[in-house]
């Protein structure tokens, strides 16, 4: 019996029943157990050869899905599709089925509930890497197909009409899940089998495109598997189209952008893979004759770029460099190099940016001393000094010619000077031979000149220059840093032979006469213009000579400007270190500019940037002044300086010694005084160092110390000082210079007990004649400490007894006053009374008569008699301390006023009664 006419049958229909929700859920079952029986149909090793049941089972499978696969049936139809895939090794006919179940592939998933969605994801993850691993099967229009659908993920897709209680999944459904699966995985390793398929790796180049552009977890799921390398590797094959190069770079740009950049360097590293971008670039630049082409160039001359970051990469090896290379000094260098012999610019904006990406490869690969010797052989020192001249001599040398249009001539210009900032001081023989100092200072002469040169600004290296010169200025100026920088003896003498440093002195003071508002660019080369006078004559008497009055007039000028824009962020606290440094460099050393620069009050005006400006600034101005005490007409002007507030340098010092030892966490109690005699000057940085042993070159954390904070400075300087007769001192600064007194001895011995320490660590003993030295230093370190500590509560104890008297002065004045406030009511309230009640008048005039009958003498003679007895009431007038403690130190001046006797005054009380101020008569 024909087994095909079993797949006709099928059970009669009953007409005019809607199948309940019980009845949908039993067909859903039915659905799904014919989908497992065309699995078995397929796999069942006596059904395994009916290739047409086989197709027909499929053909009628696929047209009950043509609206689209079910969420809960993507598991069985992964599992057909892979069953139809490998029968399509031997029987194509199963192709058209595949390429059909493709296109449905393409439609939205359907699902019957809600929460279909999350309950079938990890089916739908499984589907979508099944659906890559179809790239496996050689068909191209099955390939095509796969990467049709792939593509139209991306894309809306409209659904057909759908049967009732289907719904499709929301549109991000799929490409979330997409990201999940090994998807962008498969389609990479897939190229490698499209060698013969130029169109299906041009779609399949272009969905990767799509991939890498949407979404990072695809381009981390492409570097994964060596996706740059992959991509690197067949950009350069047979392309009829001409897209496959572009759009390999397109794919590698977005896994720059949107993956791990250090990933995709690394792997286009590989000596292949740089071979391959030569390749590309070469056949580029040679063959690219559309105006499309050129960006492309581009692009791949800069993913070379990143590339030379790279330390590891081969592009020497590789011969690329060389060629670069050769490209950059073309064509103001003549070269016979065949690769430049038939090379046509056209002057355009894109050859602009090509030159400009192999001058930033100079800079880049300069760091390979390799690299140098291409640049020496192919004379890259003279295609920049020629690019950085000015543009009138450039114009000349290049009369009658096409040529760079004045904006874009600008350009290489700036970056020219930039490239050769980096570049010269590693060829100074290159550089020297081609008189490159002179080609600079001639270009500074043309930036100082007023003519009609106006900066367009437009480029990076043009910010801030725009209708000026400033730009070329900057750039001129940074080089001669650089050049002076690289401390070449040579170099540096060509330059004062030249006389840089006059004109670099009337570069700079001209500009401070200008007008102009000072902005980034021009603060910048005020300070590179004073670091380059302070290398020039750092080193070199004659130099700081030749510096002489008008350097001391300069430095003293941007001195007098202090710090108060210092944190403007414009480059004023550059401008005020780089001035420190030239005083330092270019002054000091040289008696002649040092006693003008104190006749000019330098000095003062270090003290007084000392005493505004912030921490940062305090190390260079301390060992400026470390140095200018050398002078002896220097100390004077240190003791005579005071601030705004009275506060004399000896104090400012001590000030700046006790908020660094803050800083460091040195233990000190509330009033400065030793709290550990055994680390009387240790900081806490320090503490945490000794737990650690150092090798016999690198210096030790005690030593290191001296350099790195202030109070080694600010004891040298008290060593020129002195340490006794100081001016402007108070308690508190007499015991923290108690303690710079002793800092050479706290010093040594903290050093030896960090000896000890160290040996301790490493196991070492010494043996018992150093053992005991090394005790005995210890102790004598801890006890001079000790000592320290005993004087500094001794001074704070004559300060407290000093307090105590003044304390008590303070109250005996204060009780004088009070009691003679009292006994003036007293004796107002007296008078009062005796003005008011004439009975207490009478009692009071009475008893003062018969007070002064009994303390009358006794007349020796009647003359005596006759004459009026005068009684005195004291007054306090002023009141004097002595000094002396107690009652004792306190001096009253006392009046005496006379009081008539009852009888002399007949009339009575007057308006001005002298009992009104007695403070006798009046009994308490």
């Amino acid at each position: 019996m024909d087994s095909g006419k079993f797949l006709h049958r099928r059970k009669p229909d009953i007409p005019g029943i809607r199948p309940r929700a019980s009845d949908e859920n039993q067909q859903a079952s039915v659905k799904s157990l014919e989908l497992s029986k065309v699995i078995r149909l397929l796999e069942d090793p006596l059904t395994a050869n009916l290739k047409e049941r086989h197709l027909f089972v499929l053909k009628k499978l696929l047209k009950r899905n043509q609206i689209g696969f079910l969420l809960k049936e993507l598991t069985g139809i992964a599992r057909i599709l892979n069953l139809c895939a490998e029968k399509v090794k031997d029987h194509p006919e199963y192709v058209p089925v595949l390429c059909e179940a493709l296109q449905i592939c393409r439609l939205p998933f359907l699902k019957e509930k809600t929460s279909d969605e999350l309950k079938y994801a990890q089916d739908v993850v499984e589907f979508l890497s099944h659906l890559g691993c179809l790239m496996r099967v050689s068909d191209a229009e099955v390939r095509q197909q796969i990467v049709e659908s792939v593509k139209s993920f991306y894309s809306c897709v409209t659904p057909k009409q759908l049967l009732h209680g289907l719904q499709p999944t929301s549109p991000g459904y799929r490409l979330q899940l997409l990201e999940q699966s090994d998807l962008a995985q498969t389609l990479l390793l897939s190229m490698a089998a499209l060698e013969n398929q130029p169109a299906i790796k041009l779609q399949l180049l272009q969905t990767l495109q799509i991939l890498s552009t949407s979404s990072d977890k695809n381009c981390a799921l492409i570097l994964n598997a060596r996706g740059a390398e992959t991509i690197c590797l067949h950009m350069n094959e047979p392309d009829p189209s001409g897209q496959v190069l572009f759009r390999s770079c397109v794919i590698l740009w977005n896994l720059l952008e949107r993956g791990s950049k250090e990933e995709v360097i690394a792997q286009l590293s590989t000596m292949e893979c740089v071979i391959s971008l030569k390749e590309a670039f070469l056949h580029q630049l040679t063959n690219g004759l559309r105006h499309s082409d050129l960006p492309l160039t581009t692009d791949l001359l800069v993913i070379t770029t990143l590339i030379a970051e790279n330390p590891n990469s081969l592009l020497i090896e590789s011969l690329f460099a060389k060629q670069l290379v050769v490209l950059v000094t073309f064509p103001e260098v003549r070269s016979h190099n065949p690769l430049v012999r038939n090379l046509k610019l056209s002057f355009n904006n894109e050859d602009l940016n090509t030159k400009r990406l192999l001058l930033n490869l100079l800079v880049l690969m300069s760091k390979d001393l390799a690299a140098l010797r291409l640049y020496k052989e192919e004379r890259v020192m003279l295609a920049l000094l020629t690019l950085a001249k000015a543009p009138a001599a450039s114009s000349e040398s290049r009369s009658g010619s096409r040529r760079w249009s004045s904006v874009q001539q600008e350009e290489l210009q700036l970056q020219a000077l930039a490239t050769l900032a980096t570049v010269a001081p590693l060829m100074l023989d290159d550089y020297m031979s081609c008189q490159g100092n002179t080609c600079l200072l001639v270009l500074l002469d043309w930036c100082v000149k007023q003519d009609s040169y106006f900066g367009q600004g437009n480029s990076f290296h043009g910010t801030g220059g725009r209708g000026s010169k400033k730009a070329q200025m900057r750039y001129c100026i940074r080089a001669l840093r650089s050049m002076t920088s690289s401390g070449e003896d040579s170099v540096n003498q060509d330059l004062c032979d030249q006389g840089t440093i006059g004109q670099l002195l009337g570069i700079l003071m001209q500009m401070e006469a200008s007008p102009d508002e000072e902005d980034v660019v021009i603060l910048e080369i005020k300070s590179d213009i004073q670091l380059i006078l302070s290398l020039l004559c750092e080193s070199d008497m004659h130099r700081k000579e030749l510096f002489g009055s008008e350097g001391v007039e300069m430095a003293v000028h941007f001195l007098r400007k202090g710090s108060n824009k210092f944190y403007s962020g414009l480059g004023h606290n550059k401008l005020i270190l780089s001035t420190v440094d030239c005083v330092q460099s270019c002054i000091v050393g040289c008696y002649t500019t040092e006693d003008y620069f104190l006749a000019k009050d330098g000095v003062f005006l270090l003290l007084d940037l000392l005493y505004s400006s912030p921490r940062c600034v305090h190390c260079i101005i301390l060992s400026t002044l470390v140095e200018l005490c050398d002078n002896p007409n220097t100390l004077s002007h240190i003791l005579s300086w005071r601030n705004d507030g009275g506060q004399m340098a000896p104090g400012l010092l001590l000030q700046l010694w006790r908020e660094e030892e803050e800083e460091l966490e040195v233990r000190r109690n509330r009033h400065g005084v030793i709290a550990d005699p055994q680390r009387p000057i240790l900081s806490l940085h320090q503490q945490d160092a000794n737990q650690l042993s150092f090798p016999a070159n690198v210096p030790s954390a005690a030593v290191l110390e001296l350099s790195e904070n202030l109070r080694s400075k600010i004891y040298f300087i008290f060593c020129k000082l002195g340490f006794q007769d100081l001016p402007g001192l108070s308690t508190q600064h007499y015991v923290t210079l108690s303690i710079v007194r002793r800092y050479m001895d706290f010093k040594v011995g903290e050093v030896w007990d960090e000896i000890s320490k160290e040996l301790s660590l490493d196991g070492v003993r010494p043996i018992s004649p150093d053992e005991e030295a090394l005790s005995t230093i210890c102790k004598v370190a801890e006890d001079t400490a000790r000592r320290v500590a005993a004087e500094q509560n001794s001074i704070l104890e004559l300060q407290e007894k000093g307090e105590i008297g003044e304390e008590e002065l303070m109250y005996t004045e204060i009780k004088s006053h009070w009691k003679q406030q009292e006994l003036t009511a007293k004796s107002w309230d007296s008078y009062v009374s005796r003005t008011s009640n004439y009975e207490i008048l009478k009692e009071v005039k009475a008893q003062r008569e018969k007070f002064i009958e009994s303390s009358q003498p006794k007349p020796k003679h009647e003359d005596a008699a006759a004459q009026p007895k005068e009684h005195f009431i004291g007054h306090v007038i002023s009141i004097e301390t002595t000094g002396a403690p107690g009652p004792a130190g306190v001096k009253l001046t006392l009046a005496t006023t006379p009081i008539k006797a009852a009888g002399q005054d007949e009339v009575g009380p007057t308006a001005q009664d002298p009992e009104y101020f007695s403070t006798v008569s009046v009994k308490d």
